[in-house]
């Protein structure tokens, strides 16, 4: 039996979770309550959604601008240019998807001007300003960009902690509000555990579902010793074209294994799925390779 009991909790100074007035406390508690999408502190920031906000839109803006160099802005200014709005795409390097491969970096931010996007670069919010007219004008440290119907804040994400009352229980958490759990979910006080976006690493849903799982088989499966390997995690990016990681990066593999230890092996060829096309998009992929024995730490 599972009560459900809808509301907002937060720890009491008792030990306790409350919940609309009511108290309540178990052998264990599990902390889950992911996050939210983060909206700059500039002047003017309210006259522009989320990636939240993208899924409530009920026409399609003429003229786009997206926020951000992740994988939520690449993958929602690359709809929203399919569909046919005039996007713009302002990132604060030279560069979107920074953190991974180099590879991917460089043929990704390639493919999204090829897409027909237009892309600023070194680029970061002053403020928005709403014009009589209705539309959206940016200014930036780039420039200021004027006629927008919709400008989408897709900047990262930040844990729904503040109002937990984590204080009272000596839950810690680091400089970004993200809860401090060891390889086990533990957090810094008995029998209270955190799992998912939560505790800021490897953001993605099956990796928190993985967790819970092994959480659940340590608590009441007896096997004390099972915990989640983040080392190979597979992740995608909803990009045009896609993309598809796992393991090291290669800069990443050199600071591992040392560069006279590392090799990559990259291919371009054309995709089938585009033999009967007019539109030939290239698929490219790298082995990146460790040891004599060439072992393949990341693709």
């Amino acid at each position: 039996k599972v009560d459900f009991i809808p509301g907002y909790g937060k720890f009491t100074a008792d030990g306790c979770i409350e919940v609309n007035g009511q108290k309540s406390k178990g052998r264990h508690t599990m902390i889950a309550v992911g996050g939210e999408p983060t909206i700059p502190d500039v002047p003017g920031a309210e006259y522009g959604i989320s990636s939240d906000g993208f899924f409530d839109l009920t026409d399609l803006p003429k003229k786009t601008a997206v926020v951000g160099a992740g994988y939520i802005a690449v993958e929602l200014a690359g709809i929203l240019k399919e569909l046919g709005s005039d996007v713009s795409l302002f990132i604060r390097r030279d560069q979107a998807l920074r953190n991974f491969d180099s590879m991917i970096t460089t043929n990704v931010t390639e493919s999204i001007e090829n897409l027909g996007i237009n892309l600023i670069r070194q680029s970061s919010s002053v403020s928005v300003v709403k014009e009589a007219d209705g539309t959206l004008t940016y200014n930036t440290t780039a420039g200021t960009f004027k006629g927008f119907d919709c400008l989408l804040w897709a900047v990262g994400r930040h844990p729904l902690t503040k109002s937990l009352g984590l204080e009272h229980v000596g839950v810690k958490t680091d400089a970004k509000g993200n809860i401090v759990v060891d390889e086990y979910q533990n957090t810094a006080t008995p029998n209270i555990y955190a799992l998912g976006d939560v505790c800021g690493r490897a953001l993605l849903t099956p990796v928190a579902i993985a967790a819970g799982r092994r959480l659940s088989h340590r608590l009441f499966n007896n096997e004390s010793t099972l915990k989640l390997d983040y080392d190979n995690i597979a992740t995608v990016v909803f990009s045009h074209p896609p993309i598809g990681t796992i393991g090291l990066t290669e800069a990443e593999a050199i600071e591992k294994y040392g560069g006279d230890n590392v090799k990559s092996y990259q291919s371009s060829f054309n995709n089938m799925y585009f033999a009967m096309t007019e539109r030939k998009e290239k698929t490219k992929m790298k082995l990146v390779c460790a040891g004599p024995e060439e072992k393949v730490v990341g693709l």
